[in-house]
């Protein structure tokens, strides 16, 4: 693994991160090793993969998660360039949106509209089975990755993406003309359950969206992904001690194992980071004041970029940002 590597890949925000490693990961395992063990193959295909069909997929309620991350290839054989294919272009959507999304966001949302899409797109799938039965088994980021796309275009709809050979368009259309063309495949191929997945989860982009827009908090949940936040359920801020900052969550424990198995990469990218953007201005060294105490500034700004965290950027009034961008100019 070349330095470089570690370097882009310490540098991405954590929930991305996370999300890229699990997908990518577990195709090789797949790929590699696991498709080849018939055993395996068959536990993954009937256990892992979404088989839509009911009263199956209530005694497998995890395959609605569990489909998110596989991409398998065709039943019945060794993965090929296809299933190459269909990881690639989930990954790099995922990135090319996530990433941007995440670090004006934070990591929660990301995480949440990722599972929360998947999630829709397993049960419109299965509500699709009900009125057109099929046999294909549903696997692949598709549903939520079209969901993290889905909440960029509604939130942002002037954004715009460069498409190679394809020229600028607003992400936006590429959205409603990907639907157009999921719906026509649908009803000229009736066994594509796969499509109802694609809509589902731009569905749950979309209702997000509308959610947040009414207040409605939809990623408190993945909390516990992150670590304790800092807010009480009352709203109101609480100041975390050294023992509250101590206490980390499961991708937490997750990075740290990895960097106690990953020696000499301390310092870039190995380690844990704090800050999930790499936008923000670093925390700066504190200097004490005569009696002992960091001076009221540092204190604002570690309070700032802790609600960063927990509630994204867009939850700071215009006095915090203004008190950030200073920070950012010292």
């Amino acid at each position: 693994m070349s330095n470089g590597f570690k370097v882009w890949y310490g540098a991405q925000p954590r929930a991305l991160r996370a999300l890229l490693t699990i997908n990518v990961v577990a195709w090789l395992l797949w790929f590699l090793p696991l498709s080849r063990i018939p055993v395996v193959h068959a536990f993954v295909w009937e256990y892992l993969a979404l088989e839509p069909e009911l009263p199956g997929l209530l005694l497998k309620p995890w395959q609605l998660v569990t489909y998110n991350f596989l991409h398998l290839g065709s039943p019945g054989g060794a993965p090929g360039f296809g299933s190459l294919l269909h990881v690639g272009f989930n990954m790099l959507w995922l990135y090319w949106i996530g990433k941007e999304y995440e670090e004006m966001h934070g990591a929660q949302r990301l995480l949440a509209v990722y599972l929360l899409a998947g999630l829709g797109g397993g049960l419109l799938s299965v509500l699709a089975y009900t009125f057109v039965p099929a046999t294909a088994v549903v696997h692949g980021a598709s549903a939520s990755v079209l969901g993290v796309i889905t909440v960029v275009a509604v939130r942002y709809p002037y954004k715009k993406i460069r498409l190679f050979l394809l020229g600028t368009w607003r992400l936006v259309h590429l959205v409603v003309g990907f639907l157009v063309l999921d719906v026509l495949m649908m009803l000229l191929a009736t066994t594509n359950t796969a499509v109802a997945a694609h809509l589902g989860g731009a569905l749950v982009g979309f209702l997000f969206v509308r959610g947040e827009e009414r207040g409605r908090d939809l990623s408190s949940w993945t909390r516990v992904f992150f670590g304790t936040g800092g807010r009480s359920r009352g709203g109101r801020s609480t100041r975390r001690s050294r023992s509250s900052r101590s206490r980390k969550g499961w991708l937490d424990r997750m990075e740290a194992w990895l960097a106690d198995r990953m020696p000499g990469q301390s310092g870039s990218g190995g380690g844990q980071q704090e800050e999930p953007s790499a936008r923000r201005p670093s925390r700066r060294r504190r200097t004490a004041s005569p009696g002992g105490t960091s001076t009221d500034s540092d204190t604002e700004v570690d309070r700032i970029l802790d609600k960063i965290s927990e509630r994204g950027f867009d939850a700071l009034t215009d006095e915090e940002k203004r008190v950030l961008h200073e920070a950012s100019q010292e």
